[in-house]
């Protein structure tokens, strides 16, 4: 990612990059929650009732239709643009990402925290972080600083989202602030150190941005600390990076099948068929040393709500994840894939026999 500093914001955000992407064909076609209505009560009927369960349970049953329409907004145009409903479909990013985000991530959240202890608000940004950081997922360019440009676009088409569910600006300053760094948050790097940009990134390189995005604000924005809303989006921010690679800390069949599920998203993503040879290497080395590195050195929890939902469940996933690919590497030892169904198959059988 290039270096530099964000565009300077304005009253209402803290990072600027809100500014940077203007919407496509997809925000033109699903311009409002009516429509984002019409199309999942078309291609996915049980996806309204289930998003205002969600709200039901955070708001104590008093919903609150201005999130709700958002979040199913946010859902929709990630379906229409990257899942199910379009063109594009991602066998990760998708809409069944968000729920697994909304419904049972943000569930154990709350089942560990206490429905009373997470405050209301909190929990209502935490569920527009899962069904909007993901919108954009084919950006050409960057921005500068460490957000990546896929999220940078995701922040901009969340406020535009806000915007026409019926928030304001100035009033609902602090959701949006929230989100633009929950969002700005959930950057990946899966670069290790060093920082192949230098020193100066190094203490927000590898893994999630959400760990060093105070440290980055300190030096671009001295006085964040400053603003509650401020404090409150970066505390988030860590909490919902948790939420989203929480993965780790779930059982591990759910977290062998999201390998699955991202092997097949960077396969479709490279060009590659799974059907042909030249897939076999690049999914041999994703599921077996890539799963390494991803759980063992560049997944840490940023929140201290994230690692006691989680973490027990991911010390415990451990040794599984050292087993599964041991024997994947031993199984095609001294011979080339056949193709890249071959690995994930194999994959899917060593981790079921995992289990037992």
């Amino acid at each position: 990612m290039p270096g530099g500093r964000p565009p300077l914001p304005g009253d209402s955000v803290i990072l600027g990059y809100s500014t940077l992407f203007a919407a496509d064909a997809v925000e033109h076609a699903l311009a409002d929650a009516d429509s984002a209505r019409k199309l999942l009560l078309q291609r996915r009927p049980d996806l309204v009732p289930r998003i205002e369960a969600v709200v039901a349970r955070i708001t104590h049953g008093a919903g609150d239709s201005r999130h709700a329409n958002a979040a199913l907004l946010g859902l929709a145009r990630l379906g229409l643009r990257h899942g199910g409903f379009g063109d594009d479909p991602h066998d990760y990013h998708n809409e069944d990402h968000v729920m697994e985000l909304a419904e049972r991530r943000l569930g154990r959240v709350l089942d560990g925290q206490g429905d009373d202890i997470l405050p209301t608000n909190d929990a209502l940004a935490l569920l527009l972080f899962a069904a909007c950081h993901d919108l954009r997922q084919r950006e050409a360019r960057d921005v500068p600083g460490p957000v990546g440009g896929n999220e940078a676009a995701s922040i901009a088409e969340t406020f535009r989202i806000l915007d026409v569910c019926g928030f304001q600006r100035g009033p609902d300053r602090d959701q949006y602030v929230a989100l633009e760094l929950m969002i700005a948050g959930s950057t990946f790097d899966p670069r290790p150190l060093p920082h192949p940009e230098g020193e100066a990134m190094a203490s927000v390189a590898g893994g999630s941005l959400a760990r060093g995005l105070g440290l980055w604000l300190d030096g671009e924005r001295p006085q964040w600390a400053a603003d509650a809303a401020t404090r409150r989006g970066e505390r988030l921010g860590r909490l919902a990076s948790d939420l989203d690679t929480a993965n780790v800390g779930e059982p591990f069949p759910l977290l062998a099948q999201s390998a699955l599920r991202l092997c097949r998203e960077r396969e479709r993503r490279a060009g590659r068929s799974l059907g042909d040879a030249a897939s076999g290497p690049a999914c041999l080395g994703f599921l077996s040393r890539g799963q390494l590195n991803y759980f063992f050195e560049l997944h840490r929890f940023c929140s201290r709500e994230g690692d006691r939902v989680f973490g027990p469940t991911k010390l415990a996933n451990g040794e599984a994840v050292r087993r599964v690919s041991a024997a994947l590497l031993g199984r095609f030892e001294g011979r080339v894939p056949a193709s890249g169904q071959a690995v994930l198959d194999a994959f899917e059988a060593l981790c079921a026999d995992d289990v037992g």
